[in-house]
């Protein structure tokens, strides 16, 4: 007889035991299964029968069960789906079919009606607009007399709730909140009193973690000392703070004592709401026993901020393209704090076969740094266009003053010098310009990657003057709209509209990079970038004093991330002061919204040129 070895023997048997015990525990759990029961809701309709199955649906009974031993608890839940509604004593019967469905008929009975509504706001913040508005606003003071919901309770409570968060009520808490019913007589008595304590106000700023000087933190903050508390200052402060690029991570939060927690915690776990009454316990007066506040010893609350600094050197390169400039190389090197005054420093260089760019911006932040700075931007250009027969050097610097304010808006007054070294079609010259300008500029969207709202202004007004020096005589503006705007979830409408003038007694001193051109992917689509501006006799470009640049643009959904587009470009750059004709074209396009930014593909037919009867536009990232 052959024999095994003695741990091999119980090798075998341990795996036997173990197969058989595996698919006994499958067949325990196979016959244990509970699928989500499946309600037929008579004598109901509307709410009343969409509650009671929503009621029902975590209910499950495993197979093989008794069904009907299941029937207290489908009672009991179609019971409780009732009683926000007001009906506290229905008739309810209930078959089942299988384990799966089940028909509950119900009798809802007479309903509870309201008998007595006490709502009331003590405290400050009785006299605090917002919460009258809240109260105002409520439905739960009109249902005296009428069947008892549960909704607008629950629904102003935590208005109220979040009303005392929000404005600095730390030690706000409910008095008295209950709905009391008593079902044999179908009456209910509500009762919401709301004591809010004494409103808090800004502390001391405490400030941890920070490279920067700390009172230039305090500055920054929208609001001063023993101002009134309120939650979206502190949102606000935050993103200050986080817009400054200094910090990599930022914490704003109130420095709440115990005192103040414990009041804010009561007041979120308050007393029960609805209290279903026995006859005898009966109240005599619904208004006893309300609870007293003890007045808080100071209601003044620091803020209390924690830092990480930003890295030092921040280094960043991409790559791009569009048929405007072709393939493109950027470099970007950014020290977002040099010093603990937070001057910071930003240079890129882009490169690409007809520009190379060099340009740089050093800023100084003021006493309020998320509003005001001075900077210095100073940059070198190289341009080498055959299409629009410009060669230009250019290298500037310029000083300025920054202002942005609460409505978006930001204002630049700033002197910029620029020696430009160029040829223009058939003109060449060197100019030293000094250029004082001013300009302002808005932008808002609700989502800067691909916005279904939002708009961008400029405005510009620059000049030069022989007076202080420079070679040219000029006065130039341009003002320049973009917006977006969205019809449902799938229509999208993008327009834009750009004018620019010159005034000028020798426009052959003023350099290419201050004259107007246009057409290309962003200007009139259907002509090649740059090329439509006034020639001389040789057909050479010689650029425009004035522009006049309009397109309307519709675009819908076609797939999750995939829009079609339609478009018009319309526009002209020219020396009178209205364009002998307006170069027209109309196309239509391709738009994948990537993770940074949609892609574009177009094709345009332009209607007034001999040369081009389509042309194909392609480029990669955001609108704004």
């Amino acid at each position: 007889m052959r024999r095994f070895p003695r741990n091999r023997m119980i090798a075998g048997i341990s795996t036997r035991r173990l197969l058989l015990s595996t698919l006994l525990m499958t067949g325990i759990c196979q016959s244990s299964i509970a699928l989500a029961i499946d309600a037929d809701v008579q004598g109901v309709r509307g709410e009343l029968a969409t509650n009671i199955r929503n009621y029902l649906q975590a209910l499950s009974i495993p197979e093989n069960a008794e069904t009907q031993s299941y029937s207290a608890e489908v009672i009991q839940k179609t019971s409780d789906a009732l009683r926000p509604f007001g009906y506290y004593e229905p008739e309810i019967s209930v078959s089942f079919r299988d384990r799966e469905h089940v028909t509950v008929d119900v009798d809802h009975g007479e309903p509870v009606r309201v008998r007595s509504v006490v709502v009331r706001v003590e405290g400050e913040a009785k006299d605090d607009e917002p919460f009258q508005q809240a109260l105002k606003a409520s439905s739960l003071e009109s249902m005296e007399g009428k069947r008892l919901l549960h909704t607008p309770y629950e629904t102003l409570k935590s208005r109220l709730t979040a009303l005392a968060l929000e404005r600095g009520y730390f030690d706000a808490r409910y008095r008295q909140s209950r709905i009391e019913v008593h079902p044999w007589a179908h009456a209910a008595y509500i009762s919401l009193i709301f004591e809010s304590g004494e409103r808090y106000r800004f502390g001391d700023i405490l400030v941890t973690g920070s490279q920067i000087r700390e009172q230039r933190l305090r500055r920054m903050a929208p609001f001063d000392p023993n101002d009134r508390y309120l939650a979206t200052d502190v949102a606000r402060y935050s993103q200050r703070l986080g817009d400054s690029g200094w910090f990599r991570s930022v914490s704003v939060r109130p420095r709440l004592n115990e005192r103040s927690l414990q009041g804010a915690s009561s007041m979120v776990t308050s007393s029960p709401d609805a209290r279903v009454e026995s006859p005898e316990g009966k109240r005599q007066n619904f208004q006893e026993d309300i609870e007293a506040q003890e007045k808080p010893q100071q209601a003044i609350v620091p803020i209390e901020i924690n830092v990480t600094p930003e890295d030092r050197h921040k280094f960043e390169t991409g790559i791009g393209y569009s048929t405007d400039v072709g393939p493109r190389v950027n470099l970007g090197w950014e020290m977002p704090w040099l010093n603990d005054r937070g001057d910071s420093l930003n240079n890129d260089l882009i490169l690409s076969g007809p520009e190379q760019t060099l340009t740089g911006e050093y800023n100084v932040p003021l006493a309020n740094p998320s509003r005001d700075n001075y900077y210095m931007r100073y940059g070198f250009k190289n341009t080498d266009r055959s299409e629009s027969d410009t060669r230009s050097f250019e290298s500037s610097v310029s000083l300025g003053r920054e202002w942005r304010f609460e409505n978006d808006w930001i204002q630049n007054a700033y002197l910029r010098t620029t020696y430009e070294d160029f040829t223009q079609g058939d003109e060449e010259d060197k100019v030293l310009l000094f250029i004082p300008g001013m300009s302002w500029s808005r932008t808002r969207t609700d989502d800067t990657r691909f916005p279904m709202w939002g708009d961008r202004q400029d405005i510009l007004v620059e000049g030069s003057s022989d007076i202080w020096g420079s070679d040219a005589n000029f006065l130039r503006t341009r003002l320049e709209s973009q917006w977006i705007r969205s019809l449902g979830e799938n229509n999208r409408f993008v327009g834009r509209a750009t004018v620019g003038a010159t005034s000028t007694d020798d426009f052959s001193q003023v350099p290419p990079s201050l004259r107007f051109f246009t057409g290309g992917d962003s200007s009139v689509r259907g002509y090649e970038y740059e090329t439509i501006a006034p020639e001389n006799s040789d057909g050479d470009l010689l650029g425009g004093k004035h522009l006049l640049v309009g397109s309307l643009e519709y675009q819908r959904q076609v797939a999750k991330n995939w829009w079609g587009a339609t478009f018009v470009d319309a526009g002209n750059a020219f020396n009178d002061w209205w364009p002998n004709e307006i170069k027209t074209s109309a196309g239509v396009g391709v738009r994948w919204i990537s993770p940074v930014g949609p892609v574009r593909m177009d094709i345009a037919h332009p209607f007034d040129s001999e040369e081009d009867s389509w042309r194909l536009h392609f480029g990669i990232g955001p609108e704004f």
